[in-house]
């Protein structure tokens, strides 16, 4: 029954019909237990349960999310950076969604996403939008980038957020290795990007100035209605 129900799953997804596909395997779950839904997305492809969990929707449980392993998931969100989402909406809602479920696996699914090739790259990309507080954490181990003094970190407690913040603290504290891959990067996308910032508000101040040119008087000159007061005076 498994084999079949894993067919149908797949080729509910192929036809688009993502609900049904979860449906069919949370019935997996509540007929056979857990333990049969975790074979099942074990011979689940990768791309097919990656369509399943970025479809999170954070107003209802998923039973998948909570019963996927870290190398399932891992290999998922990897795959994820195909879809080729420049906002990284779906990233971050699906790696919030399992890194911080109820049953605390958290580091371990960490682990999993760094043991394997891509693994880092996608949580570059899940930080890319707080490369500026990530960088400056990295040397005040505070998100607030207007404090420059060291010695005013933050303990887990304050920034348990169960999103960008809390997985930027453990990469830091409990995954060092991982985040000394991570952080460089994004301090070089950090820097590009403000250095295209700046050439764009460049590009603006000089196309503005011929205009402000055009609608200042030149120094010196009277203006238009005084110099043609003067002209019928004289006439």
């Amino acid at each position: 029954m498994t084999n079949a129900l894993v067919v149908k799953a797949a080729n509910l997804i192929r036809n688009g019909d993502i609900a049904g596909a979860e449906f069919a395997l949370v019935s997996l779950a509540e007929t056979e237990g857990d333990y049969a839904l975790v074979a099942a997305l074990e011979t689940l492809p990768p791309k097919d349960l990656l369509a399943v969990i970025r479809e999170y929707d954070t107003s209802k449980e998923s039973v998948v999310n909570l019963v996927v392993t870290p190398e399932q998931f891992a290999r998922a969100v990897v795959m994820e950076r195909l879809y080729g989402d420049h906002s990284h909406v779906r990233l971050r809602g699906m790696i919030n969604a399992v890194l911080f479920r109820d049953d605390s696996h958290t580091g371990e699914f960490i682990e999993a996403i760094g043991e394997v090739d891509g693994g880092c790259e996608a949580l570059i990309d899940y930080l890319s939008d707080r490369d500026e507080e990530v960088v400056h954490f990295v040397t005040y181990d505070t998100f607030n980038v207007n404090r420059m003094e060291e010695g005013d970190e933050v303990d887990k407690a304050e920034i348990s957020d169960r999103d960008w913040k809390e997985l930027t603290w453990l990469l830091k504290h409990e995954h060092a290795d991982m985040f000394e891959q991570i952080w460089p990067v994004l301090k070089k996308r950090m820097k590009e990007r403000l250095r295209r910032e700046a050439e764009q508000e460049l590009l603006e101040q000089q196309a503005q100035e011929p205009q402000e040119r055009r609608e200042r008087p030149a120094a010196g000159a009277a203006p238009a209605a005084i110099a043609d007061s003067g002209e019928e005076s004289a006439l």
